[in-house]
Formats: structure tokens, sequence, C-alpha cells
């Protein structure tokens, strides 16, 4: 059977969006269309995800990445 891709669930309300959410799911977009990760990942965005005060979120995998940190991101997606 094909191994399908992984989600990852990026939080583009009103509060992610004001600290920067909308610029962390373009990077993550751009990183996931890089060569090691081409194929693999599904960006998905989504509406508030109850996590405001440490926006802008991301989950993956059932790991919750928090304050827009692009390299935990990376290191996840690495372990995939």
């Amino acid at each position: 059977m094909k191994k399908r891709r992984t989600f990852i669930f990026a939080c583009t309300g009103s509060d992610c969006k004001s600290n920067g959410g909308k610029a962390f799911a373009e990077a993550i977009k751009e990183t996931i269309n890089e060569k090691p990760f081409r194929g693999k990942f599904k960006l998905v965005k989504t509406k508030c995800m109850d996590c405001c005060k440490s926006g802008p979120v991301v989950v993956i995998k059932n790991e919750l990445i928090k304050k827009g940190d692009l390299e935990q991101l990376v290191k996840e997606l690495a372990q995939e």
C-alpha cells in the first residue's frame, strides 16, 4: 500500500494571523515543497485552534508547535 502524505494543520485564525500566522503558513508551504520533503506533506489551513496566546501554531502528528517555530517544525518533518 502506498504511504499517504502527512497533514500539517496551520492556524489562520485572527490572533495567529496578527502574530504572523500567514507568513508562517507561507514559510511552511515553501519548506514542504523543497527537495527532501516534496510530496510527503500536505498543508491544511484551519480556523482558530484555541491556542491564541501561543500563536501562530501548527499541529503535525499530534505535536503542537507554538510561536511559529519553523526550526522545530523542520525537525519534526525530518523525523517522518
